[in-house]
């Protein structure tokens, strides 16, 4: 018997029907005879709805006010799915965050969880209740309603199976796991078995939306084991889905790559004419930081006849607010040239364990784009991950040609 938590997306629980057939996929786990902590999402879209009709009523609603409303989406699956599992003839109870008490800090709409008090799911679990949990949201010490931001149900599921000291947490979506690339890009994507902890929160951070990346940075500091399993497999169908864990395979001769992920959402803006001299950076990217503008990729080009040119790229979203805070408060401050921008571009990245291990990946990875005709403007690297910045419309070439070159359309040997 294991003590497993289970969450499932919005998707997951998007209509009566399939919170019938969640219900049904919980009642089997509880007949092999494991103990189950459930969290869930909202219905799908209903997080949209209620947000939209927050702001028919005020353009800037108050985050405090903005948390009380969104937070009932949960409140609603949970108490729906004790329904239809006591239906089954399962002894299910359901709470929000504020009833298990999922503390977190103040932070309105993006709170931080503090801790988790697990008396109550664990005098349940004794009693063979199935307890299903909100997820998404929490109190303060003052007791108000938080929410921990877009995907926060993956990582209430992580700090609750860290709290209980689960054996495993199963993030239940609308795929059957991690995949070497998109399969709506590389048909010949393979499903990953299993995968480190490093390499996820690099495809996660690289565009990779199958997880949230909060989630798996809590899962590894503590060492909970993930899988990612799909919600829409039918009865006596269902795989093993992918597996996150701290230890890398070593049953067999690994891959050196594990994955060629991307990101559409770039965009790269250049100061000309920089002054090369201590702290010009800081001077640069400083407004930027204070905007709450998240910087990528950075390079500063050679310094020659006393200036340089000095690139970033930030998510196109900010693209529009990042080119005027240069052009209004970095470019008369520093005294540079010009201010360059394009919001055309996209970034692909190689990532593996295995590159700590095999020298050549970069030039490899190089040399396929060059012979694709693809130039290659900004190059960002780490331990386990290359990333280097295309136009936009090299994307799907860059992504097929790499996850060929690299052998991700065949199984491992």
């Amino acid at each position: 018997m294991a003590l497993i938590v289970q969450k499932y997306g919005g998707t997951s629980v998007g209509s009566p029907e399939r919170i019938r057939d969640v219900a049904r996929r919980i009642k089997r786990w509880k007949m092999q005879g494991h103990q189950l902590v459930v969290v869930v999402s909202a219905m799908s879209g209903e997080t949209n709805r209620l947000i939209a009709l927050a702001k028919e009523v005020s353009p800037n609603p108050h985050p405090r006010e903005l948390d009380v409303m969104v937070s009932t989406g949960e409140q609603v699956t949970i108490a729906l799915l004790a329904m239809a599992l006591q239906d089954l003839g399962i002894k299910a109870k359901s709470y929000t965050g504020g009833q298990v008490k999922v503390l977190t800090d103040s932070t309105f709409t993006k709170a931080r969880i503090l801790s988790i008090d697990e008396h109550n799911i664990r005098s349940d679990l004794e009693d063979d209740t199935v307890v299903i949990v909100a997820g998404f949201q929490g109190v303060d010490e003052q007791g108000n309603i938080t929410t921990l931001g877009r995907g926060g149900s993956d990582t209430s599921a992580v700090a609750l199976a860290a709290a209980l000291k689960a054996d495993e947490c199963q993030i239940y979506t609308d795929v059957d796991g991690v995949y070497t690339t998109d399969p709506r890009v590389v048909p010949e994507a393979r499903k990953l078995d299993r995968i480190t902890f490093e390499e996820m929160l690099e495809m996660a951070s690289l565009g990779s939306k199958v997880l949230q990346i909060r989630s798996v940075e809590f899962a590894g500091k503590y060492k909970v084991k993930l899988r990612v399993l799909s919600s829409f497999e039918e009865e006596g169908k269902e795989t093993s889905g992918t597996l996150i864990t701290v230890e890398e395979d070593t049953t067999m001769e690994q891959p050196i790559i594990s994955g060629i992920a991307f990101n559409r959402d770039e965009a790269k803006l250049t100061v000309l004419g920089v002054p090369d001299r201590p702290g010009i950076a800081s001077q640069i990217l400083g407004p930027i930081s204070e905007a709450n503008i998240d910087v990528d990729m950075i390079i500063q080009n050679v310094g020659h006849d006393g200036t340089t040119d000095f690139s970033f790229t930030v998510n196109r979203g900010e693209y529009a607010r990042a080119l005027k805070i240069l052009e209004e408060q970095v470019k008369p401050h520093i005294g540079a040239r010009a201010i360059e921008g394009d919001n055309k571009i996209c970034k692909v990245s190689a990532v593996g364990v295995g590159m700590r291990s095999h020298p050549g990946v970069a030039s490899k990875m190089f040399r396929v784009l060059a012979e694709e005709g693809i130039n290659i403007q900004m190059i960002s690297t780490s331990e386990i991950k290359i990333s280097v910045v295309v136009d936009e419309k090299y994307l799907e070439l860059a992504v097929r040609v790499l996850h060929q070159a690299f052998g991700l359309d065949k199984a491992p040997a």
